[in-house]
């Protein structure tokens, strides 16, 4: 049997700017994307779909999502599909503006009140974007009609292993200015959508800078670092928001024959391989 795993990587908050500016006067998001999309093309066995969960540019502004597209350009040219939500720094027209009509780009129906989509994926498992912007704010948030959406996407298979990815974390993580920022509305109705649908295996989201572990309903819940800058790790309850230059990262999820669903941290800089350890 062949026991070659299939991957979905997911990167998340890019936070791609205008281009030559840094964010907090010293952090080059495009280079780190720029590093982050290389490493990705690298790996074996090839993903079968890359990820982005959200505050994939710094302001929403239509230049800044000219320049992700051209970082991105890349992992369409080798075919690998890529999934596209909207994080708190986001704007949902500028976005799906700058990636009409390029082939193997999902973001949703251009138009509609929210980006919401699913793909099935081999293997077979099934990604469910759900979208918890809440415009203007920086916390997130889900009204009655975007979950009636999710529970319509989720009901379409309800016997495939199932990830839901969104950019808010459905839980309290003691980073208590994040979690001021966390799902807030609609939390009750997150919660009880993911209860109702046991083929959700993972809950996956972004906005933490960090990768963490929490759990909603009967699903793990893991988010994914930067690509760029991190969240400093300050747990006290009166602890400022502070960016930390930490190493960047991203997630590699992988499941197959054999192999459950499983989550793997894979971080930037030298990927030299020091073999017969």
């Amino acid at each position: 049997m062949d026991a070659t795993p299939y991957l979905l990587v997911q990167l998340s908050d890019p936070h791609i700017t205008r281009p030559g500016r840094l964010v907090c006067g010293r952090v080059d998001t495009a280079a780190a994307l720029r590093h982050a999309v290389a490493r990705v093309l690298q790996i074996r066995p090839r993903p079968v779909a890359v990820l982005i969960s959200g505050d994939l540019v710094d302001a929403g502004h239509a230049a800044e999502y000219t320049q992700l597209r051209e970082l991105l350009t890349p992992l369409l040219d080798a075919g690998l599909p890529l999934a596209l939500l909207p994080g708190n720094h986001d704007a949902r027209g500028p976005l799906q503006a700058a990636f009409a009509g390029l082939p193997g780009v999902h973001c949703g129906q251009p138009g509609a009140a929210a980006i919401q989509y699913a793909l099935d994926l081999p293997g077979p498992l099934r990604l469910v974007v759900l979208d918890s912007l809440v415009s203007g704010r920086p916390h997130g948030g889900f009204d009655d009609a975007r979950l009636d959406e999710a529970r319509a996407l989720l009901a379409e298979r309800p016997s495939m292993p199932t990830v839901v990815a969104l950019h808010h974390p459905p839980h309290a993580t003691g980073l208590a200015a994040m979690d001021a920022m966390a799902l807030q509305q609609g939390l009750e109705g997150f919660e009880a959508l993911i209860a109702e649908h046991p083929q959700v295996q993972r809950v996956v989201c972004g906005h933490l800078h960090r990768m963490t572990l929490g759990r909603v309903a009967h699903a793990s819940v893991v988010s994914a670092p930067s690509t760029a800058h991190q969240l400093a790790l300050e747990l006290a309850p009166d602890a400022p928001l502070a960016a930390a230059l930490e190493t960047p990262g991203w997630l590699v999820h992988a499941w197959g024959p054999g192999l459950e669903l499983v989550t793997h941290l894979a971080q930037a800089g030298n990927p030299e391989v020091i073999p017969d350890i």
